[in-house]
């Protein structure tokens, strides 16, 4: 029997809810699905190694599993959730294979070559890079983003995407797959998250650049493009009123659930995807992206 996607996941209102950035899984109510009791895997990533940013919680961590259940090794990337991101590291182990869990800030250029560098002595190749912890923050007005936080943002999403990547390709064999988390905001950008909108966009268009940049080393690139998702970010970043009625305005009324997103980053990581480069794969409870 077919599942229902209007009821795959908690409806608004959730409960309004505050934590300070980055936010804790933990903390949640409820608690996103990341696939635990659904996701089935089937050898699609067997032998293969991949660098998961933001990975102790939410999207990452539903990648973290769905990989790991795929037969792929990970090393997933933080900034300092620990209890999560230790949590995940658990997650991954108890299906056999190895996860190592590198907490630090991405902004920092040495940092990300220091994740690379680490993936690289301990799997001695990385065959999928995907580049998904984000920062933002819901501001009402211009005056309100500092200048500070204008360049944490794109630091966060544009800068560390294109330091991990320089980073990553030389050890990347062919058939490698670069995966970067983009967002429906980068088609259709909201008032409120004006900077995050335009990190979005620029790596959209960096990612559809680079994939004919690395398209002669069999190396693939592509985005996959969320709408709603409910993850630790939305009420780290959003006013408590948006989180309660968070998923509301897309066409399926609800957020959606980590655990929906990892079959299409599972799909673009494996060779089944071999001529895909260059796209993006929106993911958005009905709301369509041009």
């Amino acid at each position: 029997m077919s599942l229902n996607p209007l009821e795959r996941g908690p409806k608004p209102p959730q409960p309004a809810q505050k934590q300070p950035v980055p936010g804790l899984e933990s903390n949640m109510t409820p608690r996103p699905d990341y696939g635990e009791s659904t996701y089935k895997g089937s050898g699609k990533l067997i032998g293969k190694t991949a660098v998961i940013t933001g990975g102790d919680s939410g999207i990452g961590r539903a990648v973290a599993l769905a990989y790991a259940r795929e037969g792929a090794d990970v090393l997933i990337s933080y900034l300092d959730e620990d209890s999560d991101a230790l949590e995940t590291q658990e997650i991954v182990e108890r299906e056999g294979r190895k996860c190592i869990a590198m907490g630090g800030d991405i902004e920092d250029e040495d940092h990300c070559k220091d994740i690379i560098a680490r993936a690289v002595k301990d799997f001695g190749k990385i065959d999928i890079l995907v580049n998904n912890a984000a920062f933002q923050m819901s501001r009402d007005s211009l005056d309100d983003i500092s200048s500070e936080e204008f360049d944490q943002t794109f630091r966060t999403n544009v800068y560390a995407t294109f330091y991990l990547c320089k980073a990553a390709v030389p050890h990347m064999p062919p058939g490698g797959a670069i995966i970067n988390t983009v967002s429906v905001n980068a088609d259709t950008p909201k008032p409120k998250l004006i900077a995050y909108s335009a990190t979005k966009a620029a790596l959209q268009n960096f990612t559809g650049s680079l994939a004919q940049l690395l398209a002669d080393k069999g190396i693939r690139a592509n985005c996959v493009a969320p709408g709603p998702i409910w993850t630790p970010l939305i009420p780290a970043t959003m006013p408590e009123d948006q989180v309660k009625s968070f998923g509301s305005e897309v066409p399926m009324k609800r957020a959606g659930q980590p655990a929906e997103l990892a079959g299409i980053f599972v799909l673009l990581a494996s060779d089944e995807a071999s001529y895909i480069s260059g796209a993006t794969v929106a993911a958005t409870g009905g709301k369509p992206i041009l």
